[in-house]
């Protein structure tokens, strides 16, 4: 691979360029700063209940903490690549230094877009419905490929989904980013119905043609021909580090502040990152920040700083460690999979730790089942509207879902998919709350 067709500004079913002081990648940017759907993530859970919570996280303080720690990793990366520049291509990094922090900064933006309301969970009921639950009648309807999409729903996907299709009455191309944004967005460049033993995918069937162009547009090459097998765009190993880095301090931080895990535990959890040997000036100067600073959630906001620093770095020096595996399209697994024995159990520990307390806490596990109760309720009504859509009672449900979803192709998957986006674009408190109006609970 070759940067100059990495950073490709070819936009998909956009030919025409308006002229403009912004760069393509910085326009990428602004618009999914200025996206409806970017601005839905304030009222879409992390993981902790959005009612009444006050200072934790939800899904857009998480992005735009991720979009700061993925510009961190651009920045530093690309300086230690010109700095020791073995051949041309690197030194010719140093024009397109400004072009990369933006789009690293740009896809982890976008990458939670694709995420339905309550998250994960969320994820799981909508395959849950199709595989086990009533929508497993519907299997006969439509090809093998398309079913996979359903089953196995992924919020990965839809996010490509979502940022590249045209709903209707609107302009072909989604948001009609360039292929290099929405190739550095594709952790996972294979579809579903190729997945074999892999839990996530980011292509769904219906996604196929603009993700080949995709790919074309940015020189990727296809690892696996039969099964539409990509290798991936090395700004994806950037996002996912800040995704990896961001999401598991962020939550203990979180569970800290709700008096989920002890001062002692997080406190213990962050320096165990660190070496007293190899790291004794950040023991020093913890003890020098201390003296200075009583208020606990602003000691714990020091440490993970300064923890959040130091994986930066370490994620930094792997990707330049293994830039000629990342270019050739044979690097494997994550960045942060690649950390040094005494950071990586510290991770390890750290997640063991964040299963036990915090993913299990009750207040986390209720979020989730009301998840499964309020997602799983919508889609057996406006799944069941579509089948039956002559009904009195499901023209006026089917009324309810804005004209922009509706379906554009014919076929049943189609159709599917049209409630699938209806339902995965809202917010926790909408859907709560059409859930109520439904079930008529004032």
């Amino acid at each position: 691979m070759n940067w100059n067709d990495l950073l490709s500004t070819h936009r998909y079913a956009s030919p025409h360029k308006s002229a403009d002081i912004r760069s393509s990648f910085q326009r990428d940017y602004d618009r999914i700063i200025f996206s409806s759907a970017f601005r839905r993530l304030q009222n879409k859970t992390q993981v902790f209940p959005l009612p009444g919570s006050q200072m934790v996280h939800n899904r857009l303080t998480h992005s735009l903490e991720v979009a700061s720690v993925g510009r961190s990793i651009a920045c530093r990366t690309v300086q230690k690549l010109i700095d020791i520049a073995r051949n041309d291509a690197m030194r010719e990094l140093k024009e397109h230094q400004s072009d990369i922090e933006t789009i690293v900064s740009t896809v982890c933006l976008a990458h939670d877009l694709g995420n339905p309301p309550f998250g994960h969970s969320g994820e799981d009921t909508i395959g849950s419905f199709f595989k086990d639950g009533k929508g497993k009648e519907l299997q006969n309807t439509m090809l093998p490929e398309q079913w996979s999409d359903l089953i196995a729903f992924e919020g990965n996907a839809n996010a490509f989904h979502l940022l590249t299709s045209q709903f209707h009455g609107r302009r072909p191309g989604g948001l009609s980013l360039t292929a290099a944004t929405l190739g550095s967005l594709i952790k996972y460049p294979y579809p579903s119905f190729n997945k074999g033993n892999r839990k996530k995918y980011n292509v769904f069937y219906s996604d196929l043609e603009v993700f080949e162009e995709t790919m074309h547009e940015c020189g990727i090459p296809k690892i696996d021909d039969e099964h539409l097998v990509y290798a991936r765009h090395p700004l994806s190993y950037m996002m996912e580090a800040s995704d990896d880095i961001c999401y598991l301090i962020l939550d203990m931080e979180d569970a800290h502040k709700r008096g989920i895990i002890s001062t002692e535990t997080i406190e213990h959890a962050f320096m165990s990152f660190f070496d007293p040997t190899k790291d004794s000036n950040v023991f020093k100067h913890k003890d020098e920040v201390y003296r200075e600073v009583s208020d606990l959630n602003e000691r714990m906001a020091f440490l993970r700083a300064t923890l959040i620093n130091k994986l930066v770095n370490l994620a930094s020096d792997i990707f330049v460690a293994h830039y000629d595996e990342i270019m050739e399209g044979s690097f494997k697994d994550s960045l942060i999979s690649y950390l040094p024995e005494h950071e990586e159990n510290a991770l390890k520990e750290c997640r063991k730790q964040s299963v036990k307390d915090i993913y299990r806490h009750p207040s986390v596990v209720k979020i989730e089942l009301t998840g499964f109760n309020v997602i799983g309720t919508l889609l057996e009504e406006f799944i069941g509207a579509i089948l039956e859509p002559d009904k009195a009672y499901n023209k006026k449900l089917l009324s309810l879902i804005p004209e922009q979803f509706t379906p554009l192709h014919e076929g049943m998957y189609y159709k599917v998919q049209s409630v699938l986006d209806f339902i995965s674009n809202m917010t926790d408190l909408y859907a709560v709350q059409l859930y109520k109006d439904l079930r008529g609970i004032s």
